[in-house]
């Protein structure tokens, strides 16, 4: 499967971000360490040199995860979107809970960016897939483990 991944600009700026800083900073701090810790001597039984390397090992595996999240990125910038009020990726959506009268905010974003506590939830959730399509007013239909949850759409905004 090589189809692309959507991710916001936001999400992929805060890689580029991540990636640059394990390669300028944490990747010559690792090295660093490892030399030091060989200057040390025997290998073997030396635990600052195999933390080193196991630590060097996380940081390059990171390195290759976020160039293949880059790699199959397909980039949305919303703000450059024009789609006619309704909720599409990137959107985000003031609801109210039909039950409740509880008002609730969430920008759908690509998984690797979901982070509930910030009302950041992924486009593959059962909410943003009721949500996409919809448009201000409409009722969103989402199956919860404790049955169907109704939320109207308050307002719709690409910010």
């Amino acid at each position: 499967m090589t189809g692309k991944v959507p991710i916001t600009a936001r999400g992929a700026e805060m890689l580029r971000k991540e990636l640059q800083h394990l390669k300028s900073v944490e990747r010559p701090r690792v090295i660093q360490a490892i030399a030091e810790a060989r200057e040390h001597g025997d290998l073997k039984e030396n635990a600052e040199y195999h933390a080193a390397r196991e630590q060097q090992s996380f940081i390059e595996g990171r390195i290759a995860e976020i160039n293949g999240k880059l790699g199959n990125a397909q980039i949305i910038d919303v703000t450059t979107l024009n789609p006619g009020g309704k909720v599409v990726f990137g959107a985000t959506v003031d609801l109210v809970d039909e039950e409740t009268g509880k008002e609730v905010t969430y920008q759908i974003v690509g998984e690797d960016e979901a982070d509930i506590a910030k009302g950041m939830i992924s486009i593959t959730s059962p909410i943003a897939r009721a949500l996409i399509g919809k448009e201000e007013g409409d009722i969103a239909e989402v199956q919860a483990p404790g049955g169907i949850k109704e939320y109207e759409i308050l307002a719709v905004r690409y910010v």
